[in-house]
């Protein structure tokens, strides 16, 4: 046979293999990409899939691909990496999985229960495990109860260019799993969490370049679990509020529940906003866990950094409560109807330069307070934050604390006072620029001191 020959052979069977008219036989195919329609998947959006799918994971393993359709599904794919190995699910972005039952689309199960050193790894999950692969497919949801993406037990699980729409969770983390990425995303109006860190054990996160949007319970949230070293950047992130449920936030940071909190995070070069109209709403959330007065230094979870963001149009732009170890720095900040800041409970957090403006050219019939509030907080430092425009309230109130640094700041345009410090011991104010928002008002004042001790005020 000529190599001509053979090469046209060898294309025949593939074409044979992958081909719409023939259905695969299981004995030759561990390893291969298969195509789920060769195990009887219709794709048409009307036929259940469900047992098509799961005998094309269950016969061929580890790398599924989903051609050009809709395919329907009544009960959860398991894509379990102790029986296949490496795993792979993809689509080039025209296959649509739809979800019709209870439970997630996809569950991704493995066996590392262990943290991300090298030294704990049991050898089959580096051997067979490691990184399964969700990509370029969308996932819809028809069920109320229906998840997206649930992962647990995994090691280096990457989600790449996957929507996932209508969905209780879209990405729905358990139990534990270690050395995720999320990038390129599109998690968009599910009535639950877009990504969802549910008690979870999971140390090592990316989520990159995506647009977590119309979640109703919020955006991106942590609850309990021991979680660490969370990456949130260049992602747009909107309006994740709207449920009857409390706190609702873009980003919620939520250690209340846990013994060991979340911690060792980074929010950088994102825009986060909306929806002033859901009840407490906020773009960054962090809550610790309060322990009842000043000095309680356990359990205030943080080592946050925020930056370079842009953060607009809620309730509240950044809500901290019992925190510790926080950097705010470089971010434009403006339309927070309640309070541009509100920090209770907290210690070792440093706000730097950071713009909190109320912008005329958003109008929106109702004018921010835009305010920022601390309270029952020691050990703070406040350099070169502007705040513009500051309704009915002064510019910052600093209430009950102790140890309170606040230096080279610009309060502009503020009602009746400018910086009210209230019960605040052993603090210090300087070289701050404070202005009034009608120059003519005789009965305005640029700092106010009630009660306290020992506070300098220069400059």
């Amino acid at each position: 046979m000529t190599v001509a020959a053979a090469t046209l052979a060898s294309f025949a069977g593939t074409q044979q293999l992958f081909g719409k008219s023939t259905v695969a036989s299981p004995s030759n195919l561990k390893g291969e990409e298969i195509n789920v329609k060769h195990f009887g998947a219709k794709g048409d959006g009307k036929t259940d899939d469900t047992a098509a799918i799961q005998k094309a994971v269950a016969t061929t393993g580890n790398r599924l691909f989903f051609p050009k359709g809709h395919y329907k599904i009544s009960k959860t794919i398991l894509i379990d990496l102790a029986k296949m190995g490496y795993a792979s699910i993809r689509g080039n972005g025209d296959a649509q999985v739809i979800m019709a039952g209870a439970g997630p689309a996809f569950k991704i199960a493995g066996t590392h229960f262990g943290s991300a050193d090298p030294e704990g790894f049991d050898k089959k999950v580096w051997s067979s495990e490691r990184m399964p692969i969700v990509e370029g497919l969308s996932i819809e949801g028809q069920h109320k109860a229906a998840v997206g993406i649930e992962a647990l037990g995994t090691m280096q699980l990457t989600i790449t260019r996957v929507q996932v729409r209508h969905t209780l969770h879209a990405i729905h983390l358990r139990e534990n799993n270690r050395n995720l990425i999320i990038a390129d995303c599109h998690l968009y109006e599910n009535h639950g969490i877009g990504v969802f860190y549910d008690g979870v054990n999971l140390h090592q996160s990316n989520i990159t370049g995506s647009h977590i949007s119309y979640n109703k319970e919020g955006g991106i949230v942590t609850k309990g679990g021991n979680i660490r070293n969370i990456h949130i950047t260049g992602c747009d992130i909107e309006s994740n509020m709207g449920s009857d449920k409390a706190p609702t936030a873009n980003v919620l940071i939520d250690c209340s529940g846990s013994a060991v909190g979340t911690a060792e995070v980074a929010i950088t070069g994102c825009t986060i906003q909306h929806n002033r109209n859901a009840p407490n709403s906020a773009n960054i959330r962090i809550i610790g866990k309060d322990q009842s007065g000043i000095g309680s230094e356990k359990e205030r979870w943080g080592n946050v950094t925020i930056t370079g963001n842009v953060l607009s149009d809620v309730m509240v732009n950044i809500d901290l409560q019992y925190c510790r170890g926080v950097v705010v720095t470089g971010n434009t900040i403006w339309q927070g109807y309640d309070y541009g800041l509100l920090m209770e409970g907290c210690s070792n957090v440093v706000f730097g330069s950071n713009l909190f403006d109320a912008n005329a050219n958003y109008p929106s019939g109702t004018l921010p307070s835009n305010k920022l509030l601390v309270t029952n907080s020691e050990d703070c430092t406040f350099s070169g934050v502007q705040v513009y425009g500051s309704k009915d309230s002064p510019g910052l109130v600093v209430r009950d604390s102790k140890r309170i640094n606040i230096g080279n700041c610009s309060l502009l345009s503020c009602e009746k006072v400018g910086l009210l410090l209230d019960n605040v011991t052993d603090s210090k104010v300087s070289g701050c620029m404070i202005t009034a928002l009608n120059p003519d008002d005789s009965s305005f004042e640029p700092i106010q001191s009630i009660g306290g001790h020992g506070n300098k005020i220069t400059d």
